[in-house]
């Protein structure tokens, strides 16, 4: 590397704000994070973008490509059609050592398919897994869940994977000393749930490297009763929107209710920084995007509808996944503890 900051390259042209956004975000977290961006994409673009931000970034820091993959587009296919696609430089970007990571808004499909092609997978690890970190009802105390869109259908061997990842993730990320890991399930008991539940079950209960607590049923998954929470891609993804519409419709709620009447709006003022914490609390824009765990490199993907401050937080999870050296501890645990196949222990 040139520089001892870490170097993040961000997809100038992912996401439904792109590239205005997205620069803005960038420049943002370049003066607040202490990192160097690099702005991946169409350079007229991102020179115009600039410009209106009355920014000027070296030459350097803006790395030309052809084109994007559209959210239409069959992730695959489009990522061989369009090699010269801004998230396919960026990605290209880590794996040439030029970048320490990737932040991308658009196509998240597309962002891991890249990934997974170009980065590889960590060894040991079967599938990668999307992790999202949620509020919980216990300040400063956010519940990561894992997966949440990577890998539809899961065998248990992958969700053995994820916990280990999410586990290491919520210790030196998130600062949780010994991160509680819950099954997502039906029922509290052991014998609840379908086949991939219930042997998922049997491994977690005998794995050495991990706090197991049990099945988490969906009432918990935001009490702060769980650090890490584990599940296929499918459920795990109508999770995260679910709470995504929640956060959102009881913050439009709280903001019809309270403003409601002049005794209502003299009373809001003297809320208002109440009402502020609430929302950094349940606000996804607070979170950034979710880390790709599992690829040869840190990948951060964000929401489509992303503006300046998500990629900026995005910027701040790249960092921290970097300075904490996120990826060498999951390849350390695997070198250090060869996994045993699944059928050993769930006979």
């Amino acid at each position: 590397m040139s520089s001892t900051r870490a170097r993040i390259a961000i997809d100038a042209m992912g996401g439904d704000h792109a590239p205005a956004d997205i620069v803005a975000g960038a420049l943002m977290a370049q003066e607040k994070w202490d990192v160097e961006v690099l702005l991946v994409g169409d350079p007229d673009q991102i020179e115009a973008a600039l410009k209106h931000h009355h920014s000027k970034l070296p030459l350097s820091q803006i790395i030309p490509a052809e084109g994007m993959i559209e959210m239409h587009e069959e992730a695959l296919s489009a990522l061989k059609r369009k090699p010269k696609a801004s998230i396919n430089v960026a990605m290209n970007l880590v794996r040439q050592k030029k970048a320490d990571a990737v932040v991308s808004a658009g196509h998240s499909g597309a962002a891991m398919a890249s990934a997974l092609l170009r980065l590889g997978r960590l060894p040991g690890i079967d599938r990668p897994a999307i992790g999202a970190v949620l509020p919980t009802m216990k300040p400063d105390s956010p519940v990561l869940v894992l997966d949440v869109g990577a890998n539809v259908d899961c065998r248990p061997k992958f969700l053995e994977q994820f916990a280990v990842m999410g586990s290491i993730y919520s210790r030196y990320v998130l600062g949780t000393s010994e991160p509680k890991v819950g099954l997502l399930n039906i029922g509290e008991e052991s014998c609840k749930g379908n086949d991939l539940a219930i042997r998922t079950y049997q491994l977690l209960e005998n794995h050495p490297e991990i706090a197991f607590n049990g099945n988490a049923e969906g009432r918990d998954v935001l009490t702060g009763k769980f650090d890490v929470i584990v599940c296929d891609g499918f459920v795990g993804n109508v999770l995260l929107k679910f709470a995504e519409g929640v956060g959102e419709a009881v913050l439009q709620m709280l903001k019809e209710e309270l403003t409601s009447g002049l005794q209502a709006k003299l009373g809001t003022t003297l809320l208002k920084p109440s009402l502020m914490r609430f929302k950094q609390r349940v606000d996804h824009v607070e979170h950034g995007g979710a880390l790709l765990l599992g690829v040869a490199g840190v990948c951060i993907i964000s929401h489509g509808s992303s503006k300046a401050a998500t990629i900026a937080n995005a910027v701040r999870l790249a960092k921290e996944a970097i300075d904490n050296q996120v990826l060498e501890r999951i390849q350390s645990q695997y070198q250090k503890h060869p996994q045993p196949d699944e059928k050993v222990i769930s006979g």
